[in-house]
């Protein structure tokens, strides 16, 4: 399976953004997805994920009530709507998929990672 992230940009802080992460390869609906981040010389962080059917979500606290993650298996596309950010969300941020049907927040138990788009936050 290939995961391509797009939607990265440079935003004033306040603003929004919307990733999006197109599978290929197999049907996105086989497979939990994920969005994580790093910043420059920081470890790789988990932001949300979402179940196969959509149906069960989980976002890191730091991005509870900003952020949402959301997918439509029809397009095989997986979606972060990200509201209100700061300058600390400044970073890379990757899509990952996992084919076991548990969602995890734990970065090691993703398969298959996108290049990843550079989401730039100034204040």
């Amino acid at each position: 399976v290939q995961l391509q992230a797009s939607g990265g940009g440079l935003v004033q802080a306040g603003g929004s953004l919307r990733l999006s992460c197109a599978v290929s390869g197999r049907t996105s609906r086989d497979y939990v997805m994920g969005w994580f981040r790093q910043a420059p010389e920081k470890e790789r962080e988990f932001v949300a994920t979402i179940s196969r059917s959509g149906g069960r979500t989980e976002h890191a606290d730091s991005v509870k009530g900003r952020f949402t993650i959301s997918r439509d298996n029809a397009k095989n596309t997986v979606y972060l709507q990200m509201n209100s950010l700061k300058p600390e969300d400044t970073a890379v941020y990757f899509c990952a998929a996992r084919y076991t049907p548990l969602v995890t927040a734990t970065p090691g138990d993703y398969q298959y990672w996108g290049q990843g788009t550079q989401v730039t936050v100034s204040s």
